[in-house]
């Protein structure tokens, strides 16, 4: 069946500039961490997408080691983006990254530019696209010089592999070095992605501020903090949810009974706002205009439809923030 996306798509949704730049990103963006590996239902992921943006979100994240298999989730990002969406190409935003593990030998992770260029060349290629709208580099290297690694950053944005150089996991004296080097080649940095939410709040302390003074956006990820800050863990750990799995990023020992009652609270005050957690918790991170975008995963269409109500009821009093602080500190 041929997918024809809403002729509505672009009225619900906030666009939000990065930075200085002139590229503006959604409110809220659709990460492929997980759900659209090879290992996964891939008429789900399709789905998924196609609603996403029948609902306005146009930025769609992936990275190179995205899987299981490394790889695999850029692929199926690919045949969805061959078959369905070829004709709305230039309405979209693709992003992905490198540098994580991604194959055997020396050359295989980090920031060194024999990496890099070869990881946007195979990220292409899985694809099957001429271009991805940002490239970034996934988490900082403590090996390779900084210069290195922005030179090749420069690079694929010079050979048009890339239209946007972006940053990830990377902190505020980082990222300010980063910025210095990108801007002294001539390609500035758009954004910096990161991990944020109500339960982990450290780029308060001073990254915000340097992207502020740089000119450069954020994206936050995990910002439900792997679906803690959802009604799923209300009542518990349900045995089909991640942190009852194997799951490296989130087990049950990081679910409390201290963080559960907090979690039951927020979800109280949620209520009383006119939302589910999961939208307060989304429009906490978008507060104040210095979060560019939310970027969520998803395992279910609806799940992507309750994210986006977030949008209907941004703004918070002094009063409403005082009481998510408060509920924080106990």
């Amino acid at each position: 069946m041929t997918y024809t996306p809403r002729k509505e798509r672009y009225e619900a949704m906030q666009y939000n500039r990065s930075g200085k730049s002139g590229l503006k990103l959604p409110a809220i963006s659709l990460g492929l961490w997980h759900n659209f590996s090879g290992n996964d239902n891939f008429e789900n992921g399709r789905s998924m997408i196609h609603r996403a943006f029948d609902l306005g979100i146009t930025h769609f994240d992936a990275a190179n080691n995205y899987g299981p298999p490394a790889g695999s989730a850029e692929e199926n990002l690919g045949k969805i983006l061959k078959n369905d969406l070829k004709p709305y190409r230039d309405e979209l935003i693709i992003s992905t990254k490198a540098g994580y593990d991604m194959w055997e030998g020396p050359y295989g992770n980090f920031g060194s530019r024999k990496y890099l260029i070869s990881s946007i060349d195979q990220s292409l290629n899985r694809l099957g696209l001429d271009y991805v709208d940002i490239f970034y580099h996934h988490r900082p290297d403590p090996s390779t010089p900084m210069e290195e690694t922005m030179a090749a950053l420069d690079q694929i944005v010079r050979s048009g592999k890339a239209l946007y150089i972006g940053i990830s996991n990377y902190k505020a004296e980082q990222a300010k070095e980063a910025s210095t080097i990108l801007k002294r080649l001539g390609t500035p940095c758009l954004i910096n992605q990161v991990s944020y939410s109500m339960f982990n709040r450290w780029i308060e302390a001073d990254l915000q501020d340097v992207l502020e003074e740089e000119g450069i956006g954020s994206i936050a990820f995990v910002p439900l903090a792997q679906g803690i800050l959802t009604n799923k863990y209300i009542n518990g750990i349900p045995k089909d949810s991640r942190a009852a799995g194997d799951s490296k990023f989130l087990q049950s020992s990081d679910i409390t009974a201290e963080k559960l009652e907090k979690i039951k609270k927020l979800n109280d005050h949620a209520r009383d706002r006119g939302q589910s957690l999961a939208q307060m918790a989304l429009a906490w991170v978008l507060r104040g205009g210095r979060v560019t975008s939310a970027l969520i995963g998803a395992s279910k269409v609806s799940q992507i439809e309750d994210n986006i109500a977030a949008l209907k009821n941004l703004d918070f009093t002094q009063e409403e923030l005082k009481k998510i602080d408060d509920i924080l500190a106990d």
